[in-house]
């Protein structure tokens, strides 16, 4: 069917998968969205997507809520697929589950435009504004958000992650019991900054209310014994995992002034710009918010209210490219700088890479060098390696990566298509 304004013939969505690869990765919903179309080498032009947290339910949404607006529709129709999928879900409340699905399928749509124009999705942006994407490590082991269980199991809570054991890649042990070792190693692969969550063991033995003397000094040890042996070679950054009250995050900053982190993140709960903004005003210590944060909209009260020096955006939470585009821009105007999150899995991770390659506003991406070698090789067709502190712009058409085609196999118990 060719559209009659434009003269042009648009791709058709033909069906709809939905995965959780809970043998892998529980927590993963993957997404692909077949179209009509296929590219000039003769194969389907496929878009691929995926969100984080809670899959089952945002596979419901998606096939169950989502898939009667998608289904033969214009693959090609990305802002009007938003906006109509957005209103309706945001009239009820929507903003778990249902704006997930909305980045999943945001994401692939991005991936399938970028397939047809033959360039990466950053070109369709207006990019490229930098020659490569400057990163960070997120101190997670190989196991963190992933399983090697053959029956369906739960995907565990936000922020409670496997502490690891000693070995190869394991670095949330390493940064709790040899930091200083684990930073020469970083430095030595040319790693920009490391981010520690050294009070999430402190959050579980005692929870977030208070914090005594003997907690701040348990969690402050490993950056102070990084900063005795490298001095100042390595950013460093604390995680919090928005576990404790304002009283106990105010301890907190006073602590880690000594060791200067470039920025503390979701110390506090997200549930309270106001308490943001008073968080802010107190420290001394720049203040990254929030990758907990959904919807535009809280971006818009967080800048508003002066209560960050960053803003973290996870691609896949807050409505896909189209979603952190707009939230990456609005910072812009406030002279706030980006940081673009992944602990969730690789096209959360390209995403946040397409953006940076078209946003200037762009400081840095955060990475799992675990992830990159053991984890995303078992689910993309390309291996996403970081060399020097950064990592290379995408050069695939779309997104920069496929799923691996095996895992969509129609007997998987978390498979579902419409």
């Amino acid at each position: 069917m060719t559209d009659t304004r434009s003269g042009i013939t648009p791709l058709r969505i033909t069906k709809l998968e939905t995965l959780v690869p809970h043998d892998i990765m529980p927590g993963l919903l993957m997404l692909r969205i077949h179209t009509d179309a296929h590219a000039v080498d003769g194969s389907p032009i496929i878009g691929h997507g995926e969100t984080y947290y809670i899959p089952t339910a945002v596979a419901a949404v998606i096939h169950d809520f989502m898939a009667p607006r998608l289904l033969d529709a214009d693959a090609g129709a990305i802002e009007s697929h938003w906006r109509f999928l957005y209103e309706r879900l945001i009239a009820f409340g929507g903003t778990g589950a249902e704006l997930r699905a909305l980045s999943a399928i945001d994401v692939a749509l991005w991936d399938i435009a970028g397939q047809v124009a033959q360039q990466p999705i950053w070109r369709l942006l207006g990019g490229p504004v930098r020659e490569s994407i400057p990163v960070y490590n997120s101190c997670g082991g190989p196991f963190y958000g992933r399983t090697n269980r053959k029956i369906p199991t739960a995907s565990g809570w936000p922020g409670h992650g496997d502490p690891g054991q000693p070995g190869p890649l394991e670095d949330n042990w390493a940064s709790m019991n040899t930091p200083a070792d684990l930073a020469e190693e970083l430095i030595s692969l040319g790693y920009r900054g490391m981010k520690l969550w050294s009070f999430d063991a402190v959050y579980r033995r005692r929870g977030g209310q208070y914090l005594s003397p003997q907690d701040i000094d348990e969690g402050l040890a490993p950056f102070r014994a990084i900063r005795d042996r490298v001095g100042d070679k390595i950013e460093l950054m604390l995680d919090g995992h928005g576990f404790f009250s304002l009283a106990a995050a105010r301890r907190i900053e006073e602590a880690m002034r000594e060791v200067k982190p470039l920025w503390l993140e979701d110390i506090l709960r997200p549930d309270s710009i106001q308490a943001m903004t008073a968080f802010r005003q107190h420290s001394q210590t720049p203040i990254s918010v929030s990758e907990m944060l959904v919807t535009i909209d809280q971006y818009r009260q967080v800048l508003e209210a002066q209560a960050a020096d960053f803003i973290m955006i996870d691609p896949t939470w807050v409505g896909g490219i189209t979603g952190t585009k707009r939230i990456a821009e609005l910072a812009q105007v406030y002279n706030v700088p980006t940081l673009m999150h992944d602990c969730t899995g690789p096209f959360t991770l390209l995403s946040g890479m397409n953006i940076a390659a078209a946003n200037s506003g762009v400081a840095m991406q955060e990475t799992v060098r675990a992830h990159l070698a053991t984890l995303y090789p078992l689910l993309i067709d390309r291996q996403l390696s970081v060399h020097n502190g950064t990592l290379a712009l995408p050069a695939q058409p779309g997104l920069g990566a496929k799923w691996l085609p095996h895992l969509f196999e129609t007997n998987h118990p978390g498979y579902r298509r419409t």
